[in-house]
């Protein structure tokens, strides 16, 4: 007997590539599970599937950051409840400092569907019931119409796991312009926000101040710091130059909204801008700016 439920969740998390860096994603969850009825005459009550199996994969993967720790890019030691993390990419250097809970230690070279599946099947094996025989989970990108870009970030403020200092989203963005689908604008945003760290410049640091491993030889002229202290512990970051868009205020999609629509009335004084971003899949903000131009009386 099987039992499936499609769109289970979805995990939003950032994962480390040698080539791209630190990568924003979001991945839909399938779940298939073969076994025997129980006495209820049921694989697995759908309220259980829910409870045990979304809480089980939310708990290990979401808003974490992915470390395939078997890549030799990856060098990582743990003290206590404290990990270090040195990677080295395309894009330049990634060092952090953060709790353990902020990772998800991933036995693999590479972050993939394969390996992550592997990772949570694991997690799952001793959260299900006997009659429960085998399960099979299906992760999928959702598909976009238009543009989208894959952003990491950290929100202190925030009183859940949002608060990890890199975890991310892969987001779609649709752009208004005086009333009319504007492509270029959605275009513009996913190759401006392609694999980007948004962060906000109150928790912008000196790199030399960051207490990072002695692996991590960074400086000032290649690197932005970042550290604050959240409900969930002390955090700190130091990423590449050129992977950071460095924002006036916090990140939420509502301010990301915000920033983006503001920032094309800035560019086109004469128009009028709506902006729908999204925050990974099926949720996101709609902010709408007036033309900025003033009218003569």
């Amino acid at each position: 007997m099987q039992l499936f439920v499609k769109d289970l969740t979805v995990i939003d998390f950032s994962y480390l590539c040698p080539i791209r860096g630190m990568v924003g994603e979001s991945w839909i969850v399938d779940v298939l599970l073969d076994g025997g009825l129980d006495e209820q005459n049921m694989v697995l009550d759908f309220a259980k599937v829910k409870r045990t199996i979304k809480s089980t994969i939310d708990n290990v993967a979401d808003h974490r950051l992915l470390i395939p720790t078997a890549c030799s890019e990856v060098r990582w030691q743990q003290q206590g409840d404290r990990v270090w993390m040195d990677f080295t990419s395309q894009q330049g250097d990634i060092h952090l400092a953060c709790p353990s809970e902020a990772f998800a230690l991933i036995p693999s070279e590479l972050i993939d569907f394969e390996s992550v599946n592997k990772f949570l099947q694991q997690a799952l094996k001793e959260a299900l019931p006997a009659n429960v025989e085998g399960i099979s989970l299906t992760l999928r990108n959702e598909i976009h119409e238009a543009p989208y870009y894959h952003y990491s970030h950290g929100l202190k403020k925030h009183d859940g796991n949002c608060q990890r200092i890199a975890h991310g989203h892969r987001s779609p963005v649709t752009v208004f312009e005086n009333g009319v689908a504007a492509p270029k604008w959605d275009e513009y945003w996913a190759k401006r926000w392609q694999d980007i760290y948004l962060a906000t410049v109150e928790d912008q640091v000196l790199v030399s101040s960051l207490a990072l491993s002695p692996q991590a030889v960074v400086n000032d002229d290649t690197h932005y710091g970042f550290h604050y202290q959240a409900p969930q512990g002390d955090f700190q970051l130091a990423m590449p130059k050129g992977c950071c868009d460095i924002l006036p205020h916090d990140t939420t999609v509502e301010l990301l909204a915000d920033y983006m629509a503001q920032t094309l009335v800035e560019k086109v004084p004469s128009s009028d801008f709506k902006v729908i971003a999204y925050e990974g899949v099926g949720k996101g903000a709609i902010v709408s700016k007036a033309a900025n131009v003033a009218v003569s009386k």
